[in-house]
């Protein structure tokens, strides 16, 4: 069993002891990852720019930053279990588009993109 369907079946079998599932559905988790961002989010509100890569150089900054990462892609995770997206294949699939839609030759140096939106992207 690989690492992720490891974790996944982990949250799967903390849910059910507590009985949470009812609580799972994809309004609420994709609610939870939005709000779990907005925590990352404002342990950087006042750090400047060039000062965020010191700022997760200290233990305690740190250790804050990855507790809600692991919040967000739990809840990630929790959504891809529920609404049967494979999480890896998903972000395969979209590396593949980014790929495509910004090529390291037209978009080396800036973030700007150089094709197209298509309709659902």
């Amino acid at each position: 069993m690989d690492q992720i369907s490891n974790i996944q079946q982990r949250l799967q079998e903390f849910a059910v002891e507590r009985d949470w599932n009812q609580f799972h559905d994809p309004k609420n988790l994709s609610m939870a990852v939005v709000s779990e961002a907005g925590e990352l989010a404002a342990l950087f509100r006042w750090v400047r720019n060039d000062e965020s890569d010191e700022f997760v150089r200290s233990e305690k900054n740190l250790d804050e930053v990855a507790g809600e990462v692991a919040d967000i892609a739990i809840f990630l995770l929790l959504l891809c279990e529920r609404t049967g997206i494979n999480f890896a294949a998903a972000i395969e699939a979209k590396i593949a588009k980014n790929e495509f839609n910004h090529p390291a030759a037209l978009t080396r140096g800036h973030a700007r993109r150089v094709r197209p939106k298509e309709k659902g992207e």
